[in-house]
């Protein structure tokens, strides 16, 4: 979205770019389209930041956060630089057109913002006079402009600010999983340009809570950073968590796209209702503990360096659906099972192209399962 078009390092853009599984995801079709209720207004922009310090509207943390929040963390971090912020507070007071925002309407009326996070952000600290601990005075603009801040604008120019309109599009939701996947559906089509957000980006946007929190404790957990290495910048380690956890217990039930099976496992599930987390903690613990002390690092790798995922998955709900029955397999008894699963024409079919597809899914997690249980 045109809000978070910044440069960043080589090491960043590498690891930010969509993957081919992302971005197949993010592409399929839903199998029905979610119907949405919004409207359209326009704010003020004093109005708008009399809000913002109310708390009217918010601007949600990204995957945590306020637990009120029925749609939470669309946005990222604070992204803009100081001559994007000085130029945005200059076209509102040359009378520039610009972009409108979009907000999310709560049950408790509450507005949280789904899209326009930077402009907002833009004019409270420039409404406060204090950015980054700094006076914001305007630099980056024309010379009649140039050492201004809100407070030191001219009547005129105060009035030309306060009085501009921002148009609002409202999406409204009743916090059920039905009304947040058609939020999800809608943000999905706003995800394009500069860098886009994933498809777990948005889906931990939609349901944060005592769930995504878990999640996040399994992903570092200190043997599971030894098999998959460096934290991923995109929650890609996190996703695959929950990829885990969710076939552990529905493998039978997935269906593509994928996207929309983990949204509502996740949604399901957001408060770990129906899923015994200590129970999921000692499986994942134990089959990581076995993994790296039996084939290691490489036991996620398939034909790369890079970690693969749909081999992965297979090989934790295989070995923890093992580890649910007595005696406990050796370490090199899980080697040798790994070694057949990779080399085994079937298998290596199904973690290898286009793995998201209902017999693929299935296929790999049966043959990963019948191979440990013969351990």
């Amino acid at each position: 979205m045109t809000d978070d078009n910044v440069t960043r390092s080589n090491s960043e853009v590498e690891d930010e770019g969509l993957t081919p599984e992302e971005v197949e995801d993010l592409s399929s079709a839903e199998p029905e389209a979610e119907p949405v209720t919004y409207t359209g207004t326009d704010f003020d922009v004093e109005g708008l930041v009399r809000r913002l310090e109310r708390g009217d509207i918010a601007i949600p943390t990204f995957g945590h956060g306020d637990a009120s929040l029925e749609v939470a963390g669309f946005q990222r971090g604070f992204v803009w630089r100081r001559p994007q912020m000085d130029r945005f507070i200059e076209s509102l007071l040359m009378g520039y057109p610009i972009p409108g925002i979009m907000l999310v309407q709560q049950v408790d009326r509450r507005y949280l913002v789904l899209d326009g996070q930077q402009r907002l952000r833009t004019l409270g600290a420039f409404y406060r006079g204090l950015h980054a601990g700094k006076e914001f005075t305007l630099e980056n603009v024309a010379d009649e402009f140039k050492g201004l801040s809100y407070r030191t604008l001219s009547p005129e120019q105060r009035r030309q600010l306060d009085n501009t309109f921002i148009q609002a599009t409202i999406v409204k939701t009743d916090g059920t999983n039905e009304s947040l996947e058609s939020i999800y559906q809608v943000f999905e089509r706003l995800n394009s340009g500069g860098t886009q957000l994933t498809p777990h980006e948005i889906r931990i946007a939609l349901y944060p809570g005592p769930f995504v929190d878990f999640l996040e404790e399994l992903n570092r957990s200190p043997v599971w950073r030894s098999l998959y290495g460096t934290k991923s910048l995109r929650l890609r380690d996190q996703e695959l968590i929950l990829r885990i956890i969710a076939l552990y217990y529905a493998a039978s039930e997935y269906f593509r796209p994928q996207k929309k099976f983990l949204n509502e496992f996740l949604g399901e599930h957001r408060n770990l209702e129906s899923l015994d987390r200590d129970k999921i903690s000692e499986l994942f613990a134990a089959a990581s503990d076995l993994l790296w002390e039996g084939p290691g690092r490489s036991a996620l790798r398939f034909q790369s360096s890079q970690v693969n995922a749909a081999l992965t998955e297979a090989l934790y709900v295989g070995l923890m659906r093992r580890l649910n029955s007595e005696p406990p397999p050796s370490a090199d008894s899980v080697t040798g099972a790994v070694r057949a699963f990779t080399v085994n024409k079937e298998a290596m079919a199904t973690i290898a192209g286009s793995t998201a597809t209902e017999e693929y899914v299935r296929k790999r997690i049966e043959m990963a399962t019948r191979q440990f249980s013969q351990i």
